[in-house]
């Protein structure tokens, strides 16, 4: 008789269901946990305060140089000390990673466009290193910057510009698919020839970086006259499509052009020497320039206010076209030459006695001085009209004073000395007149031990300035103390 052979297990399909939902359910609560990471591997844990969550969720990865080393656990708000908002951030790392020094950082970065984002670990290089629970305190720089803030920086209609620039673009080279292939196919040889263009461009010599500033410059200036720029450009058109009418002139004077470029380029080395003179003398004009710009706005006024003066001038020409006449008839009369011989002798007279007068006038004032009393001099009144208010007296007797009459004497103290100095020889004032006595040699017949009068009209001394004159004579005046004439010195 046959023995029964034992049975096998995965013939038993109660046995097997039974096995694979087991299975099933494992492999389900292992992917439910893996965001709190897989049970039964060492972690440790360590708190990050930054700035902003930044849209992070618990289960996030942390990475450090590309590969996983840990999750987000745990976000809980915090409040800053600025009074801003922050978190603090959880991170389980895997016991692999740790020791961790104590001067690494987080940052928060994207991990697809989509927003997903995860941790990076960037370790330091301290000795000291992070206990299991330490903080990290970073600072704005954990954040870094989304594809949506990017393009949060345009406004509505730059963003609708944008989008038109990218369709145009779009379409441009969508049509031009055969062009760009032949560009495609050029560029080897074009990156040939390239390095020696670029050399020469390095070169110090060649100055590229004045270029763009004078390339800035041009633009500047030339951005107040856009509309005319413009009117230039529709005006080729206009000639472009001039020239387009006759192909065969066009297609001659290209291929004529060659031959003129060779001639160009040898001319322009034989114009080097002439343009680095050039340079140079515009190196100097700079200074020029400058002191232009700084003298345009006066000369510009200047010119301004010289319009209405040229206006004027036709009228005046004409006027003066009567008087040059007259002129040219003086100049022709024979008796202007005598006049001006007379002229002459007369200012020789002249000059002594004004140099000898101009000192009573411009330091003493007896000019001003004679008007002012002149007028009480004549206007004084009586019961017949206006006389003199020194009056002439006529009565006998010795001479008390101006309130007695016929006085036969004269007054020492009332009388001025005639011919009396006004300055001294270095021109200082000595105003004498009316300052002193009578003097004795004009009065005749008079006992001088009666009367002590004035012996000389020139009293020894400087007697000073009148009220209102000055204390000499001004630096450009020519000057005399003595008239001329010797009659008049005695």
């Amino acid at each position: 008789m046959r023995r029964r052979g034992s049975g096998s297990i995965i013939a038993n399909p109660v046995l097997v269901g039974s096995v694979t939902v087991l299975t099933i359910l494992v492999a389900v609560f292992l992917a439910y946990n893996a965001n709190a990471g897989l049970p039964f591997v060492p972690t440790v844990q360590v708190n990050t305060v930054v700035p902003d969550a930044f849209k992070l969720v618990r289960g996030n990865e942390v990475r450090e140089g590309g590969f996983r080393i840990g999750i987000v656990s745990d976000i809980v708000p915090r409040k800053q000390r600025d009074g801003s908002a922050g978190a603090v951030l959880t991170l389980k790392l895997d016991k692999k990673a740790s020791p961790i020094p104590a001067d690494s950082i987080v940052r928060i970065r994207p991990r697809s466009a989509l927003g997903l984002k995860y941790v990076e670990l960037q370790r330091g290089r301290a000795r000291d290193t992070l206990a299991d629970g330490d903080t990290i305190t970073v600072d704005d720089n954990a954040l870094t910057i989304e594809l949506e803030d990017f393009f949060n920086i345009f406004d509505e209609k730059t963003r609708r510009n944008v989008q038109a620039n990218l369709e145009g673009y779009g379409n441009g080279f969508a049509g031009r698919g055969k062009s760009l292939n032949q560009a495609f196919e050029s560029l080897p040889q074009f990156f040939e020839d390239l390095p020696p263009v670029m050399r020469t461009l390095a070169d110090p010599d060649a100055r590229l970086e004045r270029l763009f500033d004078e390339l800035g410059d041009a633009a500047r200036i030339s951005a107040p006259l856009a509309e005319d720029i413009v009117d230039g450009f529709a005006a080729g058109a206009d000639t472009f499509e001039a020239l387009g009418r006759d192909p065969e002139a066009l297609k001659a004077t290209i291929e004529k052009s060659p031959g003129t470029l060779e001639v160009g380029t040898r001319s322009l080395r034989n114009q080097r020497p002439f343009l680095r003179d050039l340079a140079a003398v515009s190196e100097d004009l700079r200074g020029a320039a400058r002191e232009i710009r700084a003298s345009a706005p006066p000369i510009a006024a200047a010119l301004r206010s010289g319009i209405g003066p040229l206006r004027q001038t036709p009228a005046l020409n004409r006027r003066l076209a009567a008087t040059f006449t007259a002129l040219e008839d003086l100049t022709s009369n024979q008796a202007t030459d005598r006049a001006i011989s007379s002229l002459t002798t007369t200012m020789t007279t002249l000059n002594p006695t004004l140099r000898y007068l101009g000192p009573f006038v411009t330091v003493c004032n007896y000019w001003n001085l004679w008007w002012t009393f002149l007028a009480d001099h004549l206007t004084d009144k009586d019961g017949t009209g206006q006389v003199q208010r020194v009056q002439v007296k006529s009565a006998g007797g010795d001479q008390g004073g101006l309130s007695s009459f016929g006085e036969p004497k004269p007054i020492p103290d009332l009388h001025a000395q005639f011919y009396g100095a006004a300055i001294d020889d270095q021109g200082n004032a000595d105003c004498e007149q009316g300052q002193r006595g009578y003097p004795e040699h004009l009065a005749d017949g008079l006992d001088p031990n009666e009367k002590k009068l004035v012996i000389d009209p020139e009293t020894p001394g400087n007697q000073g300035t009148t009220f209102k004159g000055r204390p000499r004579v001004r630096d450009t005046q020519t000057f005399q103390r003595l008239p001329s004439d010797p009659r008049f010195r005695k």
